[in-house]
């Protein structure tokens, strides 16, 4: 019975049974690392975007902000814009602009019980992380004509008139230099004559 009492130090202990008195808690860490190391893969990722001699070990606030945004922790509903520069702010170092993947972790911590207010702190973390798992920026250089708004009327090139409507061929296509400065012509015909070098299949 001693032998037992000195194994069972801490535990809830009956004749020869020991068993724990609760379940024991393991750190969230250890329940989700695998989607840990998928989150820290798409952090170093994000935290490169834009600086080709960041060493993927920090985040700025702009780059933390692009990827709760496009890895849809930020919602604009539960969580929003200010909601993710609160936290960032909340978490990094005093004096600091960036943020560590420990601090990011920290960072999830906040916004997953805003963003899945219906779970339990664990159940929301991992739903975080599954957003995040296999992650990367959006790629660069597919910036398209916007249609928002009047926008869409600027960028539609049929509605120009005047000397703009000059600078574009039927299709929309610019003409370059030809459709921004007045090139000499000296064909003898008068400018915009549409009946120019028939002459010779009519006479």
């Amino acid at each position: 019975l001693a032998l037992l009492e000195i194994k069972c130090i801490g535990h809830k202990c009956v004749p020869s049974i020991c068993r724990w008195s609760s379940a024991p808690s393991l750190p969230i860490y250890f329940l989700y690392s695998s989607k840990m190391s998928e989150a820290e893969k798409a952090f170093r990722k994000f935290a490169i975007y834009g600086d080709t001699s960041a060493s993927g070990n920090d985040m700025t606030g702009k780059n933390f902000s692009k990827m709760c945004k496009e890895c849809g922790v930020m919602d604009g509903k539960a969580v929003t814009s200010t909601d993710v520069d609160i936290v960032f702010n909340k978490v990094k170092a005093k004096g600091a602009r960036t943020i560590t993947f420990a601090e990011f972790q920290q960072a999830m911590k906040e916004l997953c019980s805003k963003r899945f207010k219906g779970k339990s702190p664990e159940e929301a973390l991992q739903a975080v992380y599954s957003l995040i798992e296999g992650k990367e920026p959006s790629s660069v250089g597919t910036t398209k004509a916007t249609k928002v708004g009047g926008v869409e009327r600027l960028t539609d090139t049929s509605k120009y008139t005047g000397s703009h409507k000059e600078r574009f061929d039927e299709s929309g296509k610019g003409k370059g230099l030809a459709g921004r400065q007045d090139l000499t012509d000296n064909s003898g015909y008068v400018g915009a004559y549409k009946g120019a070098g028939t002459y010779d299949q009519t006479h």
